[in-house]
């Protein structure tokens, strides 16, 4: 089980007073990498002309372009819902940016009430996210939300 009262808390004061946007994501997604067990990606995309663009991440390569509607990030952000993925090969449209991915969990970003973005994070184990990381990733995303 993850300790998100700490995570979050860590993350408060990674970017307390700081008000550079990406120095912010970059932190938040090496937190979640080198904090959370049982990953292989974690990161975020953001919304630039429509699309959703590759941020910063911690992980293998991934995938730039994400049309939103499609893919597990495209779907959070079409249906303005965190999306939990038990099995992201039972996905349907699951876009496979490395295939050692199998659940995976993207918690939508926003400014002034619009999506601005998505927290995305992939694990190589099937199951690995459940109602407890939603709850503790969304508060994380909505203390980001507070300097994007």
């Amino acid at each position: 089980m993850s300790d998100y009262t700490t995570l979050n808390k860590e993350l408060r004061a990674l970017i307390s007073g700081v008000p550079h946007k990406i120095a912010n994501l970059a932190n938040a997604a090496s937190l979640l990498y080198n904090s959370l067990e049982d990953l292989n990606w974690a990161g975020f995309y953001l919304i630039e002309d429509g699309i959703l663009v590759l941020g910063p991440f911690m992980g293998k390569p991934a995938c730039i372009e994400i049309p939103v509607g499609k893919g597990v990030c495209g779907t959070a952000v079409a249906e303005k819902a965190t999306q939990l993925v038990y099995n992201v090969h039972e996905f349907p449209g699951h876009i496979a940016c490395d295939s050692a991915s199998n659940s995976e969990i993207v918690v939508p970003l926003r400014k002034n009430g619009e999506i601005i973005g998505v927290l995305d994070i992939d694990s190589p184990s099937i199951g690995r996210f459940n109602e407890a990381d939603k709850a503790g990733l969304e508060e994380f995303a909505g203390i980001l939300e507070t300097v994007l």
